[in-house]
């Protein structure tokens, strides 16, 4: 329907143009030799009026019968104006018989074969009325329609040169405008199933739940499905056109891996990248090259996040590194701690032996305070490798932080201007915890964030609550963070602050902060480590506020320990 409105369009704006030429034309032709054509005056002037009353009513039809017969009453409104027209410039002999072909053609394009064969036989009609009265003069008095010159045999072959011109150009115009239905038709269902083939193309590269992307033959990106975005945080209209090589940071140093994407194969290697939010991003990675009648186009790739996989992989190896490091550790402490006991016993009585002199005395205080340390580190170890059992119960942690601070604060007081600002929820954060180990956490991270600000600082200690997708249900997840404005930790140091030993500090055993993290690790919790060197650190301690969020976090490997 909107193709047949949109064919009533040209032919009104066809009809205005022929008529603005021939008649127009014709007109200032009789008015430069000083005659007046008032049948062409007319006829421009109803054409014109007569084509804004069809614009009008055009714009009310809804129905396919009322656009049918709203053609035929152009194509017999047109047919009677060229008869008057034929009529009063000289019937059988008027050069504007050709209008009617004209109106054949236009017709037989609208909306289908008949239109065009009925106007013809309409129009042969016609002219041969014209003919007829115009030959035998049944209107010799009238100036509308004067008698022929033609000759007999002259005017019938006229007649017959027209009417078959009439005819024939109806029915070709007629099996012409058929054809071009079909074709048109056929295109259209072509189409149609080109667009749902793409349709559903697209619906399978968007549902796929691996992230897929295409370059073109330079190695730029052409597509970025959603998966894709999911899994790196980029828009695809912030990578299009990017060389996918720097979207996902590889460059490779070895030439035989770079040698694999000109193979005709596919070829897998595992890209280490950024995240949009620039936290690390591993992905496991299939390039192909994209063709198209055997000639090579692009390059098609597949990723999956191995991300979290490769974490729980170094988890895992971590994990049991320590635990074997922790029971030979454990081992090894007792059998230095009980010599260690005899050796500092000794060091004590051999003291009250050194009598006066000065030397003798510093140096075995030197000794005894070393052994009470020694022994000190080594109480520290053994505390990390075996922990004590938890003692669980429900605790508000807002209260338990509270109690802490007042030790906190003590602390902050000895030390050379350090301010505590404490901001703490409003609401009560109960979580299922033991607060006697939960307390030795919170004074480790400020003991460690004031060691990191020799001169002095702002050490903010705030609790909150946050909602976090779990398993398709959404869990409370409570955040403690101690965030110093110190010395920061540079990146070479992230993946090894935890481990038990590793410290950066003149004095201190490496142990503090690899305590709090297998004390938080036995809560089903995580840490969160953010810090910029020169800018400070900020440590986020995160509890479930029940065991099975806890549980459900570490399973499906949700513990950002190393978002950085």
């Amino acid at each position: 329907m909107s193709a047949l409105k949109t064919r009533l369009h040209w032919l009104m704006g066809l009809r205005v143009v022929v008529v603005t030429l021939l008649l127009g034309l014709s007109l200032a032709f009789q008015s430069t030799r000083g005659e007046l054509a008032p049948t062409f005056t007319a006829l421009i002037v109803f054409t014109y009026t007569i084509t804004i009353v069809y614009a009008l009513v055009l714009r009310n039809l809804s129905s396919p019968t009322a656009y049918t017969a709203f053609t035929w009453v152009q194509v017999g409104v047109d047919v009677v104006l060229e008869t008057v027209l034929i009529a009063r410039t000289g019937g059988v002999e008027s050069p504007f018989a050709v209008l009617y072909v004209i109106t054949v053609t236009v017709a037989s394009l609208v909306p289908h074969r008949r239109v065009g064969i009925v106007t013809g036989a309409g129009c042969t009609l016609l002219f041969g009325f014209i003919t007829t009265v115009q030959y035998f003069g049944f209107l010799n008095a009238s100036s509308w329609l004067p008698p022929s010159k033609l000759e007999g045999p002259e005017a019938l072959q006229t007649f017959e040169v027209y009417g078959l011109a009439f005819l024939v150009v109806g029915f070709l115009s007629g099996v012409l405008a058929d054809q071009l239905h079909h074709a048109d038709q056929s295109l259209r269902e072509k189409e149609q199933g080109l667009t749902r083939l793409q349709v559903f193309h697209e619906s399978i590269v968007r549902s796929i739940s691996s992230g897929v992307f295409t370059t073109d033959e330079e190695g730029r990106i052409t597509s970025f499905n959603p998966a894709a975005h999911e899994v790196t945080g980029y828009a695809f209209s912030s990578v299009e056109g990017r060389s996918w090589r720097d979207v996902f940071n590889w460059h490779p140093d070895d030439p035989s891996e770079d040698a694999g994407l000109t193979a005709q194969t596919p070829y897998r290697f595992e890209a280490d990248c950024l995240h949009a939010d620039g936290s690390r991003l591993v992905l496991g990675m299939t390039v192909s090259p994209l063709q198209e009648q055997g000639t090579r186009r692009g390059l098609v790739g597949v990723f999956k996040d191995l991300t979290q996989i490769r974490y729980l992989e170094e988890e895992m190896r971590r994990r049991e590194w320590l635990a074997n490091l922790g029971e030979m550790s454990a081992g090894m402490a007792h059998e230095i701690r009980n010599p260690l006991g005899a050796l500092a016993g000794a060091m004590q009585m051999l003291r009250q032996d050194v009598g006066s002199d000065e030397t003798s005395q510093r140096l075995m205080d030197i000794a005894i305070r070393e052994a009470r340390r020694l022994d000190n580190i080594i109480t520290e170890f053994l505390q990390y490798a075996r922990p004590p059992a938890l003692n669980v119960a429900e605790q508000d942690l807002n209260k338990v932080l509270a109690d802490t601070l007042d030790l906190i604060q003590h602390e902050a007081r000895s030390r050379t201007g350090i301010t505590i600002v404490s901001r703490l929820a409003p609401t009560t954060l109960v979580a299922q915890v033991d607060q006697d180990q939960l307390k030795q956490v919170f004074w480790n991270l400020a003991a460690n964030a004031f060691d990191a600000m020799p001169g002095g600082g702002t050490l903010t200690i705030a609790t909150g609550l946050r909602r976090v997708e779990v398993g398709g249900h959404r869990s409370d997840v409570i955040e403690i963070s101690f965030q110093d404005n110190g010395e920061g930790i540079p990146k070479q140091n992230f993946d090894k602050i935890f481990l038990p030993f590793f410290t950066t500090k003149k004095e201190g055993s490496g142990l503090g902060l690899a305590q709090v993290h297998r004390i938080v690790e036995l809560h089903e919790g995580w840490i969160k480590v953010e810090s910029e060197v020169g800018s400070g650190a900020r440590f986020v301690v995160c509890l479930p506020q029940s065991a099975e969020t806890g549980v459900r976090l570490r399973h499906e490997g949700r513990e950002p320990w190393k978002r950085f």
